[in-house]
């Protein structure tokens, strides 16, 4: 089948290098002269592990294409996937602008019949505005006649593990209304995905509006197990529990399962923090409230400042003359993605109150300098920043150690060698990597989260600001 994919950003480049795969002939469009032109010399403006190797070889196959051409990419493709972004407004609604711009740019160049389909995570009703805008760009043009059905159908893509999201999904969600084209359409998507079909079924078929809310119900439900088990976790460490045995225990339960059940500085990326936000606002603008969601919103905030009070609790308020090591800055492993990461925030809070930062990222360092550039308006903040070449570059004469992201090149740290660089021995885990009994034999004082970090109240700070070290 040949497919027309509208964005050549995350959502989209994996969804047409996957369908390419396939065996689908599939064009990717769009409207950034330079990320196209990127893309035609075969490289590719973002990072996700597997993808440079799908979207090479099937270029070499001859499946996939790029241009930015949209007259071209509709009358290329049977199906038309929007696959643009879609950002937070201030009040937390989502951004249609790009959505709305590019249905009726498709609807400009509309000759014969094409399935519409917002991949886009978008709030409910989308798809009728999507519509409105394809009607109006053919009446300007004299055409009456029903050229379009758009459908919703929602990604459900991990960054760091899409391709195999995509290409081994738990659920194929497709919205699509009742209508004199239902038929015609349904075939059409039938075919479409009926690789993933043959052992048993995952498409689900439901109603435009119902696939539409989906998308959000899903991620406020993950995002709502993050914030619990941070909760959870931040009690533990008041009352003396381990919040890894308590996931295990709890994780055990069929009912409840193991994943999105560790404890951690906060969730982060394109996709949690802007869709509890649109979903909230979504209620809000129906006259109700979305408290729950409201309430994950707020523990998410505030655990992403976690890190930071201890630093504060252990050394005072004013960290000037400390330099702190950073591990990790992406959102999370297996990605290059910077947004909503909890990192920029920490980093942020720390150079305020006078501290050297020198962080380290596997894959991220450049896209982190970038939006630390946008985030730190001190010169002389952002001037005690350094992105230091590797992880043990990074401690040398360090106060403290602070692990944000869980990369495995953590995992297993030389612990004797990080001792003998730092200044002072001490680990704020921020993703639970490390073993509190092992460090504490080894005379290192170690905070994760929620971890019976007993070991931290003994922990003296050699700083000319005298502090209680106690556990907060």
């Amino acid at each position: 089948m040949k497919i027309s994919i509208v964005g050549a950003g995350y959502v989209g480049l994996v969804t047409g290098g996957c369908l390419a795969e396939l065996g689908h002939q599939v064009m990717c469009i769009d409207s950034d002269a330079d990320k196209i032109a990127t893309l035609n010399a075969a490289g590719l403006p973002i990072y996700e592990p597997g993808l440079q190797e799908l979207i090479t070889r099937n270029r070499a196959e001859g499946r996939i294409q790029f241009t930015t051409d949209m007259a071209m990419a509709v009358e290329h493709g049977d199906v038309i996937y929007i696959a643009v972004g879609t950002p937070s407004k201030e009040d937390g609604s989502a951004d249609l602008q790009h959505v709305l711009t590019v249905a009726s740019q498709i609807g400009r160049h509309l000759k014969k019949f094409k399935v519409i389909v917002n991949k886009s995570t978008v709030p409910v009703g989308t798809a009728y505005r999507v519509q409105k805008c394809l009607e109006v760009e053919l009446e300007k043009r004299g055409i009456q006649e029903s050229l379009f059905e758009v459908i919703s159908n929602p990604e459900f893509l991990k960054e760091g593990a899409a391709i195999k999201d995509f290409m081994h999904p738990d659920r194929i969600v497709i919205g699509l209304d009742d209508g004199p084209n239902y038929k015609t359409v349904h075939q059409k998507m039938e075919l479409l995905y009926s690789s993933f079909n043959r052992h048993h079924a995952r498409t689900i078929w439901m109603d435009v509006r119902s696939a539409e809310l989906t998308k959000y119900a899903a991620n406020a439900m993950l995002a709502t197990r993050i914030s619990f088990m941070n909760e959870i976790a931040n009690l533990s460490d008041l009352l003396g529990a381990d919040i890894d045995s308590i996931r295990r225990g709890i994780g055990a339960d069929q009912r409840i399962g193991h994943d999105f059940l560790y404890a951690g500085t906060g969730y982060g990326g394109s996709c949690f923090p802007k869709d509890t936000r649109a979903l909230i606002q979504t209620a809000l603008d129906c006259g109700s409230q979305m408290k729950v969601v409201t309430a994950v919103e707020n523990v998410n905030d505030q655990q992403k400042t976690l890190l930071v009070s201890r630093l504060t609790h252990y050394f005072g308020n004013d960290l000037s003359g400390l330099k702190f090591a950073v591990w990790g800055l992406a959102f999370k492993p297996n990605t290059d993605d910077m947004r909503e990461a909890p990192s920029r925030l920490i980093i942020q809070e720390l150079l305020s109150r006078g501290a050297h930062i020198s962080a380290f990222d596997p894959l991220a360092a450049n896209e982190a300098h970038q939006a630390l550039k946008q985030d730190i308006h001190s010169q002389d903040d952002l001037s005690r920043l350094q992105m230091a070449e590797s992880a043990y570059e990074a401690v040398s004469n360090a106060d403290a150690l602070i692990v944000v992201t869980e990369w495995k090149t953590f995992h297993h740290p030389d612990f004797d060698a990080l001792k003998a660089s730092m200044k002072q021995a001490l680990i704020l885990d921020g993703r639970n990597l490390y073993d509190p009994s092992m460090l504490e034999e080894m005379g290192i004082a170690y905070q994760g989260i929620g971890r019976r970090n007993q070991l931290a109240l003994n922990f003296k700070p050699s700083h000319q600001t005298k502090v209680e070290t106690s556990l907060a």
